[in-house]
Protein backbone atom coordinates (compact mmCIF):
# COMPACT_ATOMS: atom_id res chain seq x y z
CA UNK A 1 0.00 0.00 0.00
CA UNK A 2 1.14 3.51 -0.83
CA UNK A 3 0.57 6.47 1.50
CA UNK A 4 -1.73 7.96 -1.13
CA UNK A 5 -3.79 4.74 -1.11
CA UNK A 6 -4.33 5.20 2.62
CA UNK A 7 -5.38 8.82 2.11
CA UNK A 8 -7.80 7.80 -0.66
CA UNK A 9 -9.33 5.22 1.71
CA UNK A 10 -9.80 7.97 4.28
CA UNK A 11 -11.51 10.06 1.59
CA UNK A 12 -14.15 7.32 1.25
CA UNK A 13 -15.02 7.71 4.93
CA UNK A 14 -15.10 11.50 4.55
CA UNK A 15 -17.46 11.26 1.57
CA UNK A 16 -19.80 8.99 3.57
CA UNK A 17 -19.78 11.52 6.41
CA UNK A 18 -20.64 14.28 3.92
CA UNK A 19 -23.64 12.25 2.69
CA UNK A 20 -24.83 11.80 6.27
CA UNK A 21 -24.35 15.50 6.96
CA UNK A 22 -26.36 16.39 3.85
CA UNK A 23 -29.24 14.17 5.01
CA UNK A 24 -29.09 15.89 8.41
CA UNK A 25 -29.28 19.26 6.63
CA UNK A 26 -32.30 18.11 4.65
CA UNK A 27 -34.05 17.06 7.86
CA UNK A 28 -33.17 20.35 9.56
CA UNK A 29 -34.55 22.31 6.60
CA UNK A 30 -37.75 20.30 6.29
CA UNK A 31 -38.46 20.63 9.99
CA UNK A 32 -40.14 17.22 9.83
CA UNK A 33 -38.17 15.94 12.77
CA UNK A 34 -35.46 17.24 15.03
CA UNK A 35 -31.94 15.98 14.33
CA UNK A 36 -30.43 14.35 17.39
CA UNK A 37 -27.80 16.77 18.78
CA UNK A 38 -25.67 13.78 19.80
CA UNK A 39 -25.48 12.76 16.14
CA UNK A 40 -24.38 16.26 15.21
CA UNK A 41 -21.73 16.05 17.93
CA UNK A 42 -20.50 12.75 16.48
CA UNK A 43 -20.18 14.32 13.03
CA UNK A 44 -18.32 17.27 14.51
CA UNK A 45 -15.91 14.96 16.32
CA UNK A 46 -15.32 13.05 13.09
CA UNK A 47 -14.60 16.30 11.22
CA UNK A 48 -12.34 17.76 13.91
CA UNK A 49 -10.43 14.58 14.73
CA UNK A 50 -10.55 12.19 11.76
CA UNK A 51 -10.53 14.79 8.99
CA UNK A 52 -8.43 17.60 10.45
CA UNK A 53 -6.30 16.22 13.28
CA UNK A 54 -5.48 13.01 11.41
CA UNK A 55 -6.06 13.18 7.64
CA UNK A 56 -5.11 16.81 7.05
CA UNK A 57 -2.19 16.50 9.46
CA UNK A 58 -0.82 13.56 7.46
CA UNK A 59 -0.93 15.73 4.37
CA UNK A 60 0.27 19.02 5.85
CA UNK A 61 3.00 17.69 8.12
CA UNK A 62 4.22 14.67 6.16
CA UNK A 63 3.07 14.29 2.54
CA UNK A 64 3.32 17.92 1.43
CA UNK A 65 6.83 18.46 2.86
CA UNK A 66 7.96 15.19 1.21
CA UNK A 67 6.53 16.41 -2.10
CA UNK A 68 8.29 19.75 -1.70
CA UNK A 69 11.56 17.95 -0.97
CA UNK A 70 11.00 16.01 -4.20
CA UNK A 71 10.78 19.28 -6.15
CA UNK A 72 7.05 20.07 -6.23
CA UNK A 73 6.63 23.74 -5.31
CA UNK A 74 4.29 24.81 -2.53
CA UNK A 75 3.57 28.29 -3.84
CA UNK A 76 1.59 28.62 -7.06
CA UNK A 77 1.07 24.89 -7.18
CA UNK A 78 -1.39 22.28 -6.03
CA UNK A 79 0.11 22.04 -2.52
CA UNK A 80 -0.56 25.74 -1.90
CA UNK A 81 -4.13 25.37 -3.16
CA UNK A 82 -4.75 22.38 -0.88
CA UNK A 83 -3.39 24.26 2.15
CA UNK A 84 -5.58 27.26 1.38
CA UNK A 85 -8.64 25.01 1.06
CA UNK A 86 -7.82 23.29 4.37
CA UNK A 87 -7.88 26.74 6.03
CA UNK A 88 -11.17 27.71 4.37
CA UNK A 89 -12.65 24.41 5.53
CA UNK A 90 -11.49 25.02 9.10
CA UNK A 91 -13.38 28.32 9.09
CA UNK A 92 -16.58 26.57 7.96
CA UNK A 93 -16.05 23.95 10.67
CA UNK A 94 -15.61 26.65 13.32
CA UNK A 95 -18.89 28.29 12.25
CA UNK A 96 -20.61 24.89 12.00
CA UNK A 97 -19.44 23.94 15.48
CA UNK A 98 -20.78 27.20 16.92
CA UNK A 99 -24.15 26.60 15.23
CA UNK A 100 -24.30 23.03 16.58
CA UNK A 101 -23.63 24.36 20.10
CA UNK A 102 -26.51 26.83 19.73
CA UNK A 103 -28.77 24.09 18.36
CA UNK A 104 -27.92 21.86 21.32
CA UNK A 105 -28.81 24.78 23.65
CA UNK A 106 -32.27 25.02 22.06
CA UNK A 107 -31.80 27.95 19.67
CA UNK A 108 -34.26 27.16 16.86
CA UNK A 109 -32.53 29.62 14.53
CA UNK A 110 -29.27 27.65 14.72
CA UNK A 111 -30.53 25.15 12.13
CA UNK A 112 -29.94 27.62 9.33
CA UNK A 113 -26.34 28.17 10.48
CA UNK A 114 -25.77 24.43 10.55
CA UNK A 115 -27.19 23.96 7.06
CA UNK A 116 -25.33 26.91 5.56
CA UNK A 117 -21.91 26.01 6.95
CA UNK A 118 -22.33 22.27 6.48
CA UNK A 119 -23.18 22.72 2.80
CA UNK A 120 -20.32 25.15 2.21
CA UNK A 121 -17.94 22.73 3.92
CA UNK A 122 -19.31 19.73 2.02
CA UNK A 123 -19.06 21.54 -1.32
CA UNK A 124 -15.50 22.60 -0.64
CA UNK A 125 -14.42 19.18 0.61
CA UNK A 126 -16.08 17.29 -2.25
CA UNK A 127 -14.18 19.32 -4.85
CA UNK A 128 -11.02 19.20 -2.73
CA UNK A 129 -11.10 15.39 -2.62
CA UNK A 130 -11.45 15.17 -6.40
CA UNK A 131 -8.39 17.42 -6.83
CA UNK A 132 -6.32 15.40 -4.38
CA UNK A 133 -7.34 12.02 -5.77
CA UNK A 134 -6.92 12.94 -9.43
CA UNK A 135 -4.09 15.52 -9.43
CA UNK A 136 -2.13 15.80 -6.19
CA UNK A 137 -1.79 12.14 -5.24
CA UNK A 138 -0.72 11.01 -8.73
CA UNK A 139 1.95 13.76 -8.59
CA UNK A 140 3.15 12.40 -5.25
CA UNK A 141 3.23 8.84 -6.59
CA UNK A 142 5.25 9.96 -9.61
CA UNK A 143 7.78 12.03 -7.64
CA UNK A 144 8.30 10.14 -4.37
CA UNK A 145 10.69 7.22 -4.27
CA UNK A 146 9.53 3.84 -3.03
CA UNK A 147 11.68 4.33 0.06
CA UNK A 148 10.18 7.75 0.71
CA UNK A 149 6.66 6.34 0.36
CA UNK A 150 7.43 3.50 2.76
CA UNK A 151 8.76 6.00 5.30
CA UNK A 152 5.62 8.13 4.88
CA UNK A 153 3.40 5.13 5.68
CA UNK A 154 5.36 4.56 8.88
CA UNK A 155 5.08 8.24 9.79
CA UNK A 156 1.33 8.18 9.04
CA UNK A 157 0.94 5.32 11.52
CA UNK A 158 2.96 7.14 14.17
CA UNK A 159 1.00 10.37 13.71
CA UNK A 160 -2.32 8.54 13.90
CA UNK A 161 -1.37 6.73 17.11
CA UNK A 162 0.02 9.88 18.76
CA UNK A 163 -2.72 12.31 17.76
CA UNK A 164 -5.81 10.18 17.58
CA UNK A 165 -4.97 7.05 19.55
CA UNK A 166 -4.84 3.38 18.75
CA UNK A 167 -8.18 1.97 17.67
CA UNK A 168 -9.87 5.36 17.26
CA UNK A 169 -9.93 5.04 13.46
CA UNK A 170 -11.98 1.86 13.80
CA UNK A 171 -14.32 3.56 16.28
CA UNK A 172 -14.95 6.32 13.73
CA UNK A 173 -15.81 3.75 11.06
CA UNK A 174 -18.30 2.05 13.43
CA UNK A 175 -19.84 5.41 14.27
CA UNK A 176 -20.16 6.25 10.56
CA UNK A 177 -21.79 2.90 9.92
CA UNK A 178 -24.29 3.54 12.70
CA UNK A 179 -25.12 7.04 11.41
CA UNK A 180 -25.38 5.67 7.84
CA UNK A 181 -27.99 3.16 9.07
CA UNK A 182 -29.95 5.97 10.73
CA UNK A 183 -29.77 8.66 8.03
CA UNK A 184 -29.12 6.88 4.73
CA UNK A 185 -31.07 3.62 5.14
Amino acid sequence: MKPTDQLRQEHKAVKLMLQILEKMCHELESGEEKVNPNHLDQVMEFIKVFVDKCHHAKEEELLFPAMEAAGIPRERGPIGVMLMEHDIGRNYVKNLSEAVDKYRAGDSRASSGIVENARKYAGLLSEHIVKEDSILYPMAEAHLSEESQKKLLEEFERLENERVGAGKHEEFHKMLSSLRDIYLA
